[in-house]
């Protein structure tokens, strides 16, 4: 189910509702890029485990309005104000990659309505102390985040550009991701699902263009507007011991950071293992 909940400013948030509609709150944070319809378990395996996965466009991506200069932190008051248009007073919360951060934020700033958090494969903030934020980072993620220290100005001409490319032909952007791939992400992507799945997310994000994107990137390398040091909620991180496109030092930092995270390193896995603990994580975020 697809509804448009009006946010603040007069923005409009594009939300998707699955799974059991009377069972447990969960919102799932997709990824960068990415949209509401992006990878998920399905909705027989949800209503089986009692879930109601909300999950919803971030502003720019999608059908959701775009706010411009948005902060990480900003995630907290949009997934606020769709639990209220949903009449959900408490709920968990996934972040999923580039949800991972904005999965943070509501941990930190809704307090007494988040129950339990899950982030997988997240990247810790630009500015994390004792980090080395590069480190082993994909030679094209490094290159985006680079250019994006620059300013807006400097990165809107070449997202843009290849969000044209990708809207056209959506599966074009995992032939891109394809040489920087370990082994085990090739063999997560060749199958067919979930090569399905990630097209739908990928033509659903860029249907209007590349400023959900642009925002996410930028969001990232800049303040979130929040500390991690600051969540008191059940957190479990996990990551792939070979992750390179968000490295596994960044949840190592995380787990270092937030008191009584617990980090989960699987060995043999890397970024789109996520995928396949995405199950598994809903079910955790659902006990709390």
């Amino acid at each position: 189910m697809t509804r448009m909940v009006e946010a603040a400013g007069g923005r409009t948030l594009a939300v998707e509702t699955s799974g059991d509609p009377h069972g447990l709150p969960v919102f799932l944070l997709h990824g960068t890029p990415g949209s509401r319809s992006g990878p998920a378990p399905r909705s027989s395996v949800l209503s089986r485990m009692r879930v109601r996965l909300i999950s919803f466009d971030r502003p720019g991506y999608g059908d959701s309005t775009r706010l411009p200069g948005r902060a990480v932190a900003a995630a907290a008051a949009d997934v606020a104000t769709i639990a209220d248009a949903l009449g959900l007073g408490r709920f968990a919360v996934l972040g999923r990659s580039g949800g991972g951060p904005h999965a943070l934020a509501c941990a930190a700033l809704l307090p007494e309505r988040v129950t339990r958090l899950a982030v997988l494969v997240s990247l810790a903030p630009r500015n994390a102390e004792g980090l080395d934020w590069y480190g082993t980072m994909t030679p094209s993620n490094e290159a985006a985040y680079r250019q994006a220290e620059l300013g807006q100005p400097q990165i809107a001409g070449a997202f843009q550009a290849r969000s044209n490319v990708i809207r056209r032909d959506p599966a074009q952007l995992l032939r891109d991701l394809v040489p920087e791939l370990p082994l085990t992400d090739r063999s997560v992507v060749s199958d067919q699902g979930i090569r399905r799945m990630l097209v739908s997310t990928y033509r659903q994000a860029f249907r209007y263009g590349a400023a959900g994107w642009i925002d996410d990137v930028l969001a990232f390398i800049s303040d979130w507007g929040f500390e991690v040091e600051s969540i008191r909620r059940p957190v479990r991180l996990w990551h792939g011991a070979d992750d390179q496109f968000s490295p596994v030092e960044h949840s190592r930092w995380l787990a270092d950071h937030i008191p009584g995270a617990e980090l989960y390193l699987e060995p043999g896995a890397a970024h789109f293992g996520a995928f396949k603990e995405m199950a598994r994580a809903i079910r955790w975020a659902a006990d709390g």
